[in-house]
């Protein structure tokens, strides 16, 4: 049976999350970060990476895996490259830190390309591929991790759902953000479900009898989006990233090892190439030539990546953020162990 939900105003839930990121011994400019992440996606409607996160968060610090205070190391850099440890850092800490340098870079001889490894959850992707977009540069990002998804053909997991991020900039339009895992859907949608009390469509997940499931509790493993081609994305995004950083994720987890995240980021400086006015006009003569298009039957309107996010986060910016009462339920018992006041509603 499905479960209400409450809205909560963004502030004082970024306030409460922020101050328990403290409390759980992260500096507070670190803490800030990690939350501006989170806030983000629950505005933006993508509540599966948002702060339904945190009780896992604060799991992982009890056992060693999410490090609040790590020792961030430059391990090889060259003037359009880089290398970063991150010594199991928070992703968004980690994370925007690389971007900024490859930002940087681009700015410099027109691109950037970051590796990181030894990072933990960075949340939703077009959070970092946007801080391109905003300097006038396309930015993308990808993260791999222990397998969570059947390659096409297996019935267990053998690969990770790698998502990946692309953020174009536009002049009178917002920037494109695409931003997507190679599963049906993330993960993190099966954990939603869970705080909601809903079945989740056949077709996302498999059960640990290899066979579909509906039920979010019964979840073993992701599907591919597109069959062969997500799998197939998946498994060149492992070949891009954790084997290139020589820290190899799927081929020791498929020996029953365990494994970390590792991730890429990067900057593209459209002026190297091409005038950036004249690209971002470019850019919004195409969406509103897609927009024009005769719609399919049952379409009101032809929307672009990133639209519906963006209309979400303007309604609840003003309107607060829906939470389901199973996130309300786990954040209160959070607050309650830390001895922090819950935001009103909350």
């Amino acid at each position: 049976m499905a479960q209400s939900e409450v809205k909560i105003a963004w502030e004082p839930l970024s306030k409460f999350t922020k101050e328990l990121f403290v409390r759980i011994g992260m500096p507070p400019e670190d803490a800030e970060v990690e939350t501006g992440a989170l806030i983000w996606a629950n505005l933006r409607g993508v509540d599966s990476h948002g702060v339904l996160r945190i009780p896992s968060y604060v799991e992982n610090v009890d056992k060693g895996v999410m490090n609040p205070r790590p020792n961030i190391k430059m391990v090889k850099e060259t003037p359009a490259t880089l290398l970063i440890d991150a010594d199991r850092a928070f992703g968004p800490v980690v994370t925007i830190y690389a971007m900024n340098l490859v930002i940087e870079k681009a700015k410099k001889i027109g691109i950037g390309w970051g590796l990181i490894r030894n990072l933990t959850h960075q949340g939703a992707m077009g959070y970092y591929s946007q801080m391109a977009a905003k300097k006038d540069m396309v930015g993308i990002t990808f993260v791999c991790d222990s397998p969570n998804m059947a390659p096409y053909g297996a019935r267990v997991a053998g690969m990770h759902n790698s998502p990946i991020a692309i953020s174009i900039p536009a002049k009178r339009h917002r920037p494109l953000i695409l931003d997507m895992a190679t599963s049906v859907v993330a993960r993190g949608k099966i954990l939603l479900a869970i705080d909601k009390g809903v079945p989740i469509p056949e077709g996302w997940a498999l059960g640990k009898d290899g066979k579909p499931t509906t039920d979010p509790r019964k979840y073993a493993c992701l599907l591919p989006v597109g069959g062969f081609k997500g799998s197939g994305l998946a498994l060149m995004f492992e070949c891009l990233s954790s084997v290139m950083m020589d820290n190899p994720l799927l081929e020791p987890a498929l020996l029953g090892k365990e494994v970390g995240e590792n991730s890429v980021v990067a900057a593209i400086d459209i002026s190297t190439f091409t005038d950036v006015e004249g690209y971002k006009e470019h850019i919004d003569n195409l969406i509103d030539g897609l927009k024009a298009l005769p719609k399919a039957e049952g379409f009101t309107e032809i929307l672009v990546p990133g639209e519906p996010e963006e209309r979400t986060f303007d309604d609840r910016s003003r309107n607060g953020i829906p939470l389901p009462e199973g996130t309300i339920r786990n954040l209160r018992s959070i607050a309650e162990r830390f001895g922090i006041k819950v935001p009103d509603g909350l």
